[in-house]
């Protein structure tokens, strides 16, 4: 008997999930809107659960990429982070969470616009970008 050859394995098609104003509410003060601070401010947006789990149902792996500036910036302990990154977790599953807890300033290669999220995603689930979507709330998510 002959052995099988393996399949190559296809890149994963996903969608890249801004965070703050795209899953969860932005608080907003004066007038701007926020990442959350604090726990009790972090909220699903109404059809959120149920959009990614439609998108999953349609063979997207799903990817939370998010700048949280607010860490670096010394407004938001990390913990308090993780504690509504676990919360996003129980809520949606996503696949993973990248996040760039750096100050804006600070010139790093994962805060968005620049694609060191996404990359860091792609390597490790062998995502195909041109098969794959990033939905954010300000032109910045996207360039």
């Amino acid at each position: 008997m002959l052995a099988s050859r393996p399949r190559p394995v296809r890149p994963s098609a996903a969608v890249f999930l801004d965070r703050d104003g795209v899953i969860n509410r932005s608080p907003v003060r004066n007038g701007k809107p926020y990442a959350p601070r604090r726990l009790e401010e972090f909220r699903l947006l109404p059809g959120v659960a149920r959009a990614t789990l439609r998108l999953r149902q349609a063979g997207f792996l799903i990817v939370v990429v998010t700048n949280q500036p607010d860490i670096g910036n010394g407004r938001v302990a990390a913990a308090t982070v993780a504690a509504m990154h676990q919360k996003l977790r129980q809520r949606l599953a996503p696949d993973a969470i990248e996040m760039c807890p750096h100050a804006q300033g600070d010139g790093c290669a994962c805060r968005k616009p620049r694609p060191g999220l996404l990359n860091r995603a792609a390597r490790r689930f062998g995502i195909d970008f041109a098969r794959s979507f990033l939905v954010g709330d300000r032109w910045s998510d996207v360039v």
